[in-house]
């Protein structure tokens, strides 16, 4: 959600498939389930450069602009900070990308809490939406997407041990030392006060979005 040391608006190269868009859960659910175009949108934003985002259908553009002003209320807000205060001394740079993923993990955990349809049914239905509409992706997205769907990301961010893959992948396609391959113990050995940060925070990115999408 913070920006990242990258070229390419957030992600450190859109060739890093682990490190762009690492919090594709959160940006997911945050859409909502009425609006295909806007979590289309939401989904493919940091894959889009400004000029391109004025090519899409109105309602993709939209979904853009929410994860864009989802980004910044997280990028400005002060919980997350404390989490990646906690996080900087040891991943520097890269605790902004480590927060995002700590975040969609408790997010993934404590799903019940927020959907009544199970991760695994609501992770399929989002595989398939974007398949059946695949003409509104962008390339690396299209690339992309049978990867996420084999390797099931959406349902890898709910337990230590996807965790643990997830920054195994991530620090093996960093230029520089992320010690990222140690990110998940850092979350295990934290693990109760990361929780009662995002469990502070997320209902007020909830409130942001309900704002949000009240808005034409």
């Amino acid at each position: 959600m913070e920006t990242s040391p990258a070229p390419v608006k957030r992600c450190a190269g859109l060739v890093v498939l682990y490190l762009c868009n690492v919090n594709f859960l959160a940006h997911l659910y945050l859409s909502g389930n009425d609006d295909t175009e806007l979590l289309i949108g939401n989904f493919i934003a940091d894959a889009v450069t400004g000029p391109e985002a004025k090519t899409f259908p109105p309602g993709v553009q939209r979904g853009i602009r929410l994860h864009l002003s989802i980004d910044h209320f997280t990028d400005t807000h002060p919980v997350v900070e404390k989490t990646k205060a906690r996080l900087r001394p040891k991943f520097h740079k890269y605790a902004p990308v480590i927060s995002d993923v700590f975040y969609d993990h408790f997010l993934a955990a404590g799903w019940k809490n927020y959907s009544a349809v199970s991760l695994k049914n609501y992770a399929d239905h989002v595989y398939n939406l974007l398949a059946q509409n695949e003409n509104l992706l962008p390339e690396f997205t299209k690339k992309m997407l049978p990867h996420m769907k084999r390797e099931n990301w959406l349902l890898y961010y709910a337990t230590l041990e996807g965790m643990h893959g997830i920054f195994l992948r991530m620090s093996r396609r960093t230029k520089f030392e992320s010690h990222m391959e140690e990110a998940a113990e850092a979350l295990k050995q934290d693990y109760d006060s990361y929780r009662q940060e995002f469990e502070l925070f997320f209902p007020e990115l909830q409130r942001h979005c309900a704002d949000f999408l009240k808005t034409p």
